[in-house]
């Protein structure tokens, strides 16, 4: 039945909208009663981002399982692969709700809530592991908050592409600049290097979204934002420095 809604939501919001489409319209559809719609979701929003809840548990479950000997900007690095796996094994869906967040400031800002919370769990886990050590919760807040943004950075590049590609590749090249930069054989201050070998440039990843220009994978970029910032105003901050069109929300991103 949770499909069924799913599936009576999307057609409806193509064929009149999403503000046209009502929680009555979409369980008529269904051949539902209200009732079992809102035992599902609890809200019209809700049912645009049906897996994300599920997927939320399995990363929290997934840091929880993880052992002394797990390298920690590693084992979060990993954690984001989850959120591109659950985005991966529906491309179609992921790229029909992609379009429809662009259209809707709402769902753009529930979505930003998402990423929020995915990044929480990140850094929560992180805290615990570099506790005791000298700015441990600021590294863990920052490495959380450059994985989230190295992942969406890439997965969007991937929905903005139809799907089509590799978005495990896309997401492995942003991730490893990440590990590059945090990771163990980083000292803090000492100058960060490319972690990975350079892939050929596409028009998907490393085109300039404003003059079609490309840009060198070597540069290196440092983005200072407020304090207070909201995280949606940081990646569009961190999309303008590498030259991609800023996308005013994260999907993850």
């Amino acid at each position: 039945m949770r499909e069924a809604l799913v599936a009576a939501a999307f057609q409806l919001f193509v064929e009149r909208g999403y503000e046209q489409t009502t929680v009555d319209d979409i369980v008529t559809l269904a051949g539902v009663g209200r009732r079992s719609f809102f035992r599902y979701f609890p809200s019209k929003e809700d049912v645009v981002f049906p897996d994300h809840e599920g997927c939320l548990a399995e990363m929290t479950a997934f840091l929880r399982a993880s052992r002394p000997a797990h390298e920690p900007v590693r084992r979060v690095c990993d954690a984001a692969r989850l959120v591109l796996r659950m985005y991966a094994e529906n491309p179609a869906f992921s790229v029909q709700r992609y379009r429809l967040t662009r259209k809707v400031p709402g769902l753009r800002a529930y979505e930003l809530s998402v990423v929020w919370r995915y990044e929480r769990a990140l850094a929560e886990y992180l805290r615990g592991r570099f506790a005791g050590r000298p700015d441990g919760t600021l590294r863990a807040d920052v490495v959380a908050a450059a994985v989230v943004a190295a992942h969406n950075n890439a997965l969007r590049s991937w929905l903005r592409s139809d799907g089509r590609g590799d978005a495990a590749a896309e997401v492995d090249h942003a991730l490893a600049h990440v590990q590059g930069v945090f990771g163990p054989d980083r000292t803090p201050g000492t100058p960060a290097h490319d972690p990975a070998p350079t892939p050929t440039l596409t028009s998907a990843d490393h085109t300039n979204g404003t003059n079609g220009t490309h840009q060198a994978d070597d540069d290196v970029v440092v983005v200072v934002s407020r304090r207070g910032a909201p995280l949606w105003r940081v990646v569009q901050e961190i999309e303008t420095a590498l030259g991609h069109a800023p996308s005013r929300t994260t999907p993850a991103d």
